[in-house]
């Protein structure tokens, strides 16, 4: 049987493993945690001063806080990931998913990772936000864009709420930015009827006459996703995901036009879209010709093909700068989702509702107000505005005691 003794009124063992080893080793429970050490002694005497010394020594760490005796940050954010997924299983889009776990293993796990939950405050965020900075910039010449970095303050963010529920963080400590003032309210950069009309049209004529005749198919197929987009409201993401099975056209009962009902699959699961008559056409378009090519290759179109298969980004930003249209009046440079953005701006500019525009668009309100109903003139009611109330009359009694 190994031999085994206690000092320090039974707070610290001293022992011999059963492997014949030589030397002492040492273990105490400290902290919440069982700690071990050897003594590197063959003598009971000196590894009993060392195990006493070592004790000693981790009662002080403790005490400084030098030693971690909670859970850490790595802890949480195994744990976020866990249960992050199985419960979103749905709800989230997978891309949105992994993205989370992308900035944890990329990001905040190599800064934060070792350090102690309740050791993350506000400075220690605005340190991992100067990291951040100092690295993009030694990297990659310039600084990480601004929704970038707003993006890993919300995976942070949301990591800590997770130790907070599991009561491993006391409260969740302020996150925000500090030095920065409010920002101006500038709105997405879309296309106002006038140039809406002007890409599209141009888009047409690229359909008709292509620079080379290789690329006839990508010109229409631009033509259509223009036409499709600007009608339906999608995000390109969402665009990306959509198969001919997704699209069903249909009579309206509500307004007996015929439009789309499209089954949508993006960052907040599966929704569902109404379009305007406008892309009715367009999708035909898009479904004969997928027949078409796919009768070329001599295979079948199937309800799983991709409405749209490739992004056509490059044909796109070619003819944005070919008719003045990549940037907007601030500077803010147009993409494919410029066409959502014109969208939402546009059905707001004809009267329709917010609620249902937000609805139809899987967004919020709050956000349709921000960014866009508060920058569109015809929102706003002149007859309200510019209403004048009636000044009361005086009375003819008032009248004769001011003039006495």
């Amino acid at each position: 049987m190994p031999e085994h003794h206690t000092i320090l009124g039974g707070k610290v063992h001293v022992y011999k493993r059963d492997d014949d080893s030589r030397y002492w080793q040492c273990a105490s429970y400290l902290a919440g945690k069982n700690r071990r050490e050897t003594t590197k002694e063959a003598s009971l005497a000196k590894a009993k001063d060392f195990a006493e010394d070592w004790y000693l020594g981790l009662r002080g760490k403790i005490r400084d806080g030098e030693l971690i005796t909670e859970k850490t940050f790595r802890d949480a954010a195994t744990q976020f990931e866990r249960e992050y997924e199985i419960i979103t299983e749905g709800q989230r889009n997978r891309v949105y998913v992994n993205d989370h776990k992308r900035r944890l293993r990329i990001h905040l796990v190599p800064f934060f990772g070792n350090m102690g939950l309740s050791k993350i405050n506000p400075g220690q965020v605005q340190e991992y936000r100067i990291h951040r900075l100092e690295e993009a910039m030694k990297v990659h010449g310039k600084p990480p864009a601004r929704n970038t970095m707003h993006q890993e303050i919300v995976t942070l963010r949301q990591t800590l709420k997770t130790a907070v529920r599991h009561q491993w963080l006391q409260y969740l400590p302020d996150l925000s930015e500090p030095y920065r003032a409010s920002g101006k309210i500038s709105h997405r950069a879309w296309f106002s009827p006038e140039e809406y009309k002007k890409l599209y049209e141009a888009t047409r004529k690229r359909m008709q006459h292509p620079k080379n005749p290789r690329y006839k198919w990508e010109s229409e197929q631009l033509h259509d996703y223009v036409l499709f987009m600007a009608n339906t409201g999608l995000r390109p993401d969402e665009a990306a995901r959509l198969q001919f099975r997704d699209v069903t056209i249909v009579e309206d009962d509500a307004t007996n036009e015929t439009i789309l009902e499209i089954e949508v699959r993006g960052k907040r699961g599966v929704g569902y879209c109404k379009s305007t008559t406008g892309a009715v056409r367009p999708f035909e378009r898009l479904r004969d010709r997928n027949s078409a090519r796919k009768a070329q290759q001599k295979q079948k179109a199937q309800p799983t093909d991709l409405i749209f298969p490739k992004t056509h980004r490059e044909l796109f930003n070619t003819i944005l700068k070919e008719e003045n249209l990549k940037t907007d009046r601030e500077g803010q440079a147009r993409t494919a989702y410029s066409l959502r953005h014109t969208y939402i701006c546009l059905r707001l500019m004809e009267g329709a509702d917010i609620y249902q525009i937000a609805k139809n668009c899987r967004t919020s309100v709050e956000m349709i107000e921000k960014y866009y109903a508060s920058h569109i003139k015809t929102s706003l009611d002149a007859a309200a505005i510019n209403i004048r109330k009636k000044k009361p009359l005086k009375k003819a009694g008032s009248e004769s005691r001011q003039e006495a």
